[in-house]
């Protein structure tokens, strides 16, 4: 479960940047977390508490979104979402493809005072 080192380091880089700009608390934080991404949003949720604890985030919630993970086909230019279409082209039935979206993880929004 790689999920609590990517929210821990997550939580290190917020931290410093809210210092920096004199605040005192987070209350929300909001993630965009891609489809193909490798994280599992519940893992998210569940290490969130573990990551935080301790720091001014610690009373802070999480909020995620899934963006889509869109690929176009190198075979026949299909654009389609990689996750409802099993990986494969929906037209030509190829695994030869690019990623277009949906593979990284961001930081959308940081509530703070």
């Amino acid at each position: 479960m790689h999920e609590l080192g990517v929210i821990s380091a997550m939580v290190k880089t917020i931290e410093e940047i809210i210092k920096e700009q004199g605040y005192t608390e987070v209350h929300k934080l909001v993630l965009e977390v891609g489809e193909l991404s490798g994280i599992v949003p519940h893992y998210m949720e569940v290490c969130y508490p573990a990551a935080v604890y301790k720091t001014f985030m610690e009373n802070s919630v999480l909020e995620m979104e899934t963006i889509p993970g869109i690929v176009r086909c190198k075979d026949c230019g299909k654009e389609f979402n990689a996750t409802a279409h099993d990986f494969t082209c929906p037209q030509c039935e190829s695994h030869n493809m690019e990623i277009l979206s949906g593979n990284d993880v961001m930081i959308k929004e940081i509530q703070c005072t």
